[in-house]
């Protein structure tokens, strides 16, 4: 595989796209019927083709020498991934006509925000409240809807408001801690994030609040559906995460070097694993009943 393949293949960081699957699989174990083929070709664009092309035009943009959220050493960018990033996008909402009108418009618009959110003419991600404010509107409500409305096995069906409003604070607490470790780099380039803006100690607080409205609001939500055993189950997964979060941020207090790259992975990937499997095993036991 030559170096420009390469390149373009790590920049697009598939892997990335699995901190993004709880909210997916959110919107499905809420669903009171799903359609399992448009849920499949629905996770395919998002996850195969919109969330990777989003990293690789940030990429593209950004042009980052310093790690990043999932590769510790990126490559630097060539023409061809930004050729590949826009085909995907084609391709993303050639396939969404197979969902529907609604699910396309939901994802050229989460394709523009994207493009708006890197592109240096514009930039949003450079403005700590905006930047944030784009993040989990798009990556948290918006894939939640069209999840929701386009999984759903009865046509237009009502999307709960609180279950926007919890995917929104789902990513809104994540967010912020994928951004810890990149302080410098992201000064260094001319933006502020939401995390630099509060700092290595404000980062962990905020993101605490944060989450802490995201659990008032999903058991408000299954209080109403008369579903709270959903909630404790969510709790029992989530537990590791909480546990990790408190650790690391002991840690961090203690040295603020060790608000770093790997501790930063890790902590995605347990959050983003936990979730997921909390959201699958309520998944498969709203199926099994």
């Amino acid at each position: 595989m030559n170096t420009t393949l390469r390149s373009t293949i790590q920049l697009l960081r598939f892997p990335f796209s699995f901190f993004l699957m709880p909210v997916f699989w959110f919107a499905l174990s809420i669903l009171p019927l799903v359609n399992w083929t448009k849920a499949l070709l629905i996770f395919f664009i998002l996850h195969l083709l919109v969330y990777p092309a989003s990293n690789g035009y940030n990429s593209y943009m950004d042009r980052d020498t310093t790690p990043i959220g999932g590769v510790k050493n990126p490559m630097q960018p060539t023409p061809q991934l930004l050729r590949v990033t826009t085909s995907m996008n084609l391709l993303a909402l050639s396939l969404g006509f197979l969902v529907s009108g609604v699910f396309v418009a939901g994802i050229f618009f989460y394709i523009v925000a994207s493009l708006a959110y890197s592109w240096r003419k514009i930039r949003l991600k450079k403005y700590p409240l905006l930047g944030y404010a784009v993040v989990i509107i798009f990556q948290g409500a918006l894939a939640f809807f069209i999840v929701y409305y386009d999984a759903s096995a009865t046509p237009n069906p009502p999307v709960p408001v609180l279950g926007l409003i919890a995917a929104a604070l789902l990513i809104g607490g994540f967010y912020p801690l994928t951004q810890i470790f990149q302080h410098e780099a992201d000064k260094k380039d001319g933006v502020t994030t939401i995390s630099y803006l509060l700092g290595y100690k404000g980062t962990f607080i905020f993101t605490g609040i944060v989450y802490a409205f995201a659990f008032t609001i999903l058991g408000w939500f299954y209080f109403l559906q008369n579903e709270m055993r959903s909630f404790y189950i969510l709790q029992v997964c989530l537990l590791p995460v909480l546990v990790y979060f408190f650790i690391w941020f002991n840690k961090v207090i203690k040295e603020k070097k060790e608000a770093n790259y790997a501790n930063t992975m890790r902590m995605n990937v347990l959050a983003s694993l936990c979730s997921s499997v909390a959201f699958i095993t309520l998944l498969i036991i709203k199926v099994v009943e």
